[in-house]
This record gives structure tokens, sequence and C-alpha cells, in this order.
């Protein structure tokens, strides 16, 4: 962890930390995603650069298909207009399609994020900054992972149960996961998702990127996100 030049931050253990990658984590898969960037040339007409600039609408809801069911999640973009505006472009792109639930902390956290290293490459090229918490991390919440200052891009958290120690949390120089959205339909969904591998999965997240089969291979049991599509 990162010292703070103003105090020291609080440490938890190992089941209550919230981070989505650690510091470690991120330099490996940057490492990673260069050595892609050749790559992601060749496929570069899955994406647009527009898509990175669009505003969300003030409130929507979106709807997430998984192999344990369906849950849906209403979003305010008040509580968090930069993170909102991300996640809406995510959604409406179909960047969630086909993730994993990579990470299940019982009554904690279900995180997921891509399993796509271009797409990944893509949305990382615009830093989202960080934003004060405006709504508490109560269950049913969702918000951005991250592992520092601008690293909410992608990987995301619904809260499996009150986690108001993450309001406040000094997490690597940034305090607080501000939430933005929160299950209105399915919760029971959520806490249905494989979780028995809780954090063990973290350990090795690099892999997901560089070798997906591989990743599957060390945890056959994790469940996967259909798609997620935006209701009008």
């Amino acid at each position: 962890m990162e010292k703070k030049s103003q105090g020291k931050e609080k440490k938890l253990p190992t089941k209550q930390r919230p981070k989505p990658l650690t510091t470690l984590h991120l330099k490996k898969i940057c490492l990673i995603l260069i050595l892609l960037a050749g790559i992601a040339g060749c496929t570069s007409s899955r994406f647009n650069t527009k898509w990175l600039g669009e505003t969300a609408p003030a409130n929507f809801t979106t709807v997430f298909e998984t192999s344990k069911g369906q849950f849906t999640v209403a979003v305010e973009r008040k509580l968090s207009p930069e993170a909102v505006d991300r996640f809406y472009q995510l959604v409406k792109y179909k960047y969630f399609d086909g993730n994993l639930f990579y990470r299940v902390n019982p009554g904690f956290v279900a995180q997921f994020g891509t399993k796509d290293s271009l797409a990944l490459n893509f949305w990382s090229s615009k830093k989202v900054v960080d934003e004060p918490v405006m709504q508490g991390n109560a269950k049913g919440t969702l918000s951005f992972a991250r592992g520092g200052p601008k690293t909410r891009s992608t990987d995301l958290f619904i809260n499996l149960s009150d986690n108001h120690r993450l309001d406040t949390l000094l997490w690597n120089k940034v305090r607080g996961f501000p939430t933005f959205g929160k299950v209105t339909q399915g919760m029971e969904v959520l806490e249905a998702l494989y979780s028995g591998y809780a954090d063990t999965t973290m350990g090795k997240l690099e892999l997901m990127y560089a070798d997906e089969k591989a990743f599957l291979a060390a945890f056959p049991k994790l469940d996967t996100l259909h798609k997620a599509y935006l209701l009008h």
C-alpha cells in the first residue's frame, strides 16, 4: 500500500479490502496491454473515440443477465457524474457482455470486469477523475473499483452487505468509493453467485487478460455476466 503524507492509511483485513486491482496487479496488466497495443490497431474498427465523450441521462435503469438469473440497477447521475457517464458508455457499447464475476467475496462484494484486453485498452485510454462520496456503500449499491487516483475505469463492484467503511476509507491516496446506483430487483441473484473462490482470484487477475482459457481452467465455477443493457 502507498503511504499518504498527511496521515496513515487505514489497513483492513484482506477479506474487507475493496481494492479491485492492487497497484501490483495494475502494473502487470499495463505491461500486458502495452504488448497488445500493436494488435489493437488491427481491431480499431471495434471502437469509436466519440463514445468516450457521451453524457448519461439524469436517471436510467440497467438490466444485467447472468448465469444465475437477472437483476436490475437504477442509476442516478448526480451522485457521481463522471462515473455514471463512463458506466453508461460501457453498458451502451456492450463492454460488459460476456464478462466474469471474477471476485465474489460473500457478505462483502461481487465484482466484475472484462475478459477482452483490447476493449480494456480502449476504455482505459480516457481517465475518469475521482469524485466525493455522495451516497454510501449500503447493500445493493454499485461503485467503480479502483487501484489509486484516476483508476475508476471499467471494473465495478456491488455491495453484498452494508459496507459503510468504504465511504471514508483512504486507499492508495483516494478517500472513499462513490456509489451511483442501487439494485432494485434480483438481489437474490447476486447473493447466489459462486463465492467459493472469494479473493483468491485476485492473485491471478492478470492471467484473465493474458490467457483467458488458463484463468477459466483455474477458476471454472465463476459465474458469467451474459449481457447488460439499458432500459429506455
